[in-house]
């Protein structure tokens, strides 16, 4: 394939015990995505969830690694490989505990910053210069999140009715960005995500 392919990665672990949990916003960000194009990750290959879309007059790979977290890169790698993938054209959708709940953000490069399947990515890829977008979960202790609760226990914890609806407004505009990013460039898709506080 060219250079006019994008591969939209969703992080998040495998299986219904993980499903709607914090870690797991990459899934339902990336599912999302692929719903508003009329698509769904039905298929599988290379250890994900995927499919393939002809939408925003280029082709898109939508895809969820579907080993654990911490080698999801393994996975994501192999798509990259096969269909010969810039890496300029990789946007990964991942939560962040460093940001507070709700606040996105663009991201090219850039270290792992204790997120492991970010590190995973970079380790498999060879490569920091792919783009993420981070979505803010909160960190327990900071600005009245959960102090009780230990940051392993809380990223693998559901999301609350609070954060469910939250995450939901937020989704219409993640896809205006996203888009932008596809069809006009990073920069483009930073003006736009990045004022989503």
């Amino acid at each position: 394939m060219a250079e006019d392919t994008f591969l939209i990665v969703g992080l998040g672990n495998p299986g219904a015990r993980y499903e709607n949990t914090r870690h797991n916003v990459g899934f339902v960000v990336v599912d999302a995505i692929a719903r508003s194009a009329g698509e769904c990750l039905d298929l599988t290959k290379w250890d994900a969830d995927y499919c393939k879309a002809a939408i925003w007059s280029t082709r898109v790979f939508f895809v969820k690694p579907q080993t654990f977290m911490n080698i999801s890169g393994q996975s994501v790698a192999r798509f990259v490989n096969f269909f010969n993938i810039d890496i300029s054209n990789i946007l990964v959708i991942h939560d962040d505990i460093d940001m507070h709940p709700g606040r996105v953000k663009l991201v090219g490069g850039g270290g792992p910053g204790g997120h492991n399947g970010i590190r995973s990515l970079i380790q498999c890829l060879g490569s920091r210069e792919f783009f993420r977008l981070k979505y803010g979960v909160g960190r327990p202790g900071k600005d009245g999140v959960h102090p009780e609760i230990p940051v392993d226990r809380y990223v693998l914890a559901s999301l609350e009715r609070e954060e469910v609806d939250l995450l939901d407004r937020r989704i219409d505009p993640i896809i205006t960005g996203v888009r932008a990013f596809v069809e006009s460039g990073s920069q483009s898709a930073m003006n736009l995500l990045n004022s989503i506080k």
